[in-house]
């Protein structure tokens, strides 16, 4: 049986330019929050990446679903140590708990939608990146003790987030 309509939600349209929108630059990639859990009752986040040449994160695992779907340009994914290279137009599937990592090394810059399920992932990067004014706000200057302090309020929240770096 399906439950009755909770008038309590309502919908939710998402642009990358639209007013409101967060952005998060993390590792030097810049995230904009499209979707947040705080919207789909936690059952999913939806994040724009904007992937620079070099940019990435560190190989890692966590306990949910992760769905990339590249919009420009193209991103490595090395997948329990095999590389597959993932162009636009494409879309790739992580499972939860499998070792992966991306990294744009297309010697241009790259743009995709990550899909987790369920959330979480949106607020985990509001924790540890700086929110900037906007998808092509340059990443802050940090300085290599704030950069080490990123790093450690990473590992520190992990778990929080059942994520685990490798």
């Amino acid at each position: 049986m399906i439950p009755d309509d909770d008038p309590s939600r309502s919908l939710t349209v998402a642009h990358p330019d639209a007013p409101g929108t967060t952005y998060v630059s993390l590792v030097d990639n810049t995230y904009a929050m499209l979707v947040t859990g705080a919207q789909t009752d936690g059952r999913y986040c939806l994040i724009e990446m904007r992937v620079p040449d070099g940019g990435g994160p560190p190989p890692h695992r966590h306990d949910f679903e992760e769905m990339f779907t590249i919009l420009e340009g193209e991103i490595e994914f090395t997948f329990r140590g095999e590389k597959h290279t993932v162009a636009a137009g494409s879309t790739i599937n992580i499972p939860a708990n499998a070792p992966h990592n991306f990294r744009n090394a297309s010697g241009a810059p790259a743009r995709m939608l990550c899909m987790c399920t369920p959330a979480g992932q949106d607020e985990y990067f509001l924790r540890i990146g700086d929110v900037v004014a906007g998808k092509d706000a340059p990443p802050p200057q940090l300085s290599q003790e704030e950069v080490a302090e990123r790093r450690r309020r990473a590992a520190e929240l992990a778990p929080a987030y059942r994520s685990e770096f490798l």
